[in-house]
């Protein structure tokens, strides 16, 4: 795999699975970046894609040392969706093993979702099926103005059922069966309004600044207080505001008052300094 993260952020597995297909870059001071390195094949999805990308997120959930991530594509696409060669070759296949396939996504995806860091796509050009999908697991999708979207499954006789939890929880049911059954193309500030996208820029250099301000930010946030909030967002997105949801959200809050983090920050803020975390 080239472009590892240098010891001590990240120890890159002995695996052939990570590849040339899926980059892992960081700086030292712990903003990584993945990137779908299949340009050709405008970053199209097949099972070594997923086995890579998959990998790629494992690697990072164990790093302590990366506070961001960011998940991008190499060339003028971020991921056109399936490759072609992968699909022709399911039609072949039994539904049992399509199903296994189909888990390799499945699984992708939910590891990408988990991972403690603050995780970000930044789109430019075509995110199509799996691709938008991958936006939609991530915390928020940062896209130029050039870039556009598509879950086209039902063009096919498909539909967009791996990605669908993720999807629909960041654009919403009614949004979703629109999209999913039309299978419409739409664009970078359609998919604002929808909920998928978070920013829309001008261009791919415009990432720069948005990389720069959210390396800025969270470098100010306590990195265990961070997976901790994504986590009470999961956990608590849907759920009827009762006498249980009170009590698992005072003892959430209680456990983060008497936490190492929860002490130095507070702390901190009355001593007038920055907290370990910031410094």
């Amino acid at each position: 795999m080239t472009n590892p993260i240098a010891d001590p952020l990240v120890e890159i597995p002995d695996t052939d699975v990570l590849s040339d297909l899926v980059l892992i870059e960081a700086t030292p001071d712990g903003v990584a970046t993945v990137t779908i390195n299949r340009a050709a094949k405008r970053n199209a999805f097949n099972a070594e894609v997923i086995a890579a990308l998959h990998e790629a997120f494992r690697t990072l959930s164990d790093a302590d040392g990366v506070r961001l991530v960011f998940l991008t594509g190499a060339g003028a696409s971020f991921s056109a969706g399936a490759d072609l060669e992968w699909m022709k070759a399911a039609v072949e296949w039994t539904e049992s093993e399509n199903r296994e396939d189909a888990m390799g996504l499945a699984s992708m995806l939910k590891a990408l979702h988990d991972l403690p860091q603050l995780t970000v796509a930044l789109i430019d050009g075509p995110a199509f099926g799996g691709g938008a999908g991958l936006a939609a697991a991530c915390d928020m999708a940062v896209a130029t103005e050039r870039s556009t979207f598509a879950f086209s499954e039902v063009k096919l006789g498909l539909t967009p059922a791996t990605i669908s939890p993720y999807v629909i929880r960041a654009i919403g049911a009614r949004n979703a069966k629109m999209l999913f059954a039309t299978g419409q193309v739409f664009d970078a500030a359609e998919a604002q309004g929808y909920g998928l996208v978070s920013q829309v820029v001008a261009d791919a250099a415009a990432f720069d600044a948005v990389r720069a301000g959210l390396s800025t930010a969270i470098k100010a946030c306590a990195p265990g207080a961070v997976a901790d909030a994504k986590d009470l967002v999961n956990d608590i997105e849907g759920a009827e505001i009762d006498r249980g949801v009170m009590e698992e959200t005072a003892k959430r809050i209680a456990a983060r008052r008497v936490s190492e983090e929860g002490r130095e920050g507070v702390t901190a803020f009355l001593e007038k300094r920055k907290p370990g975390w910031a410094e």
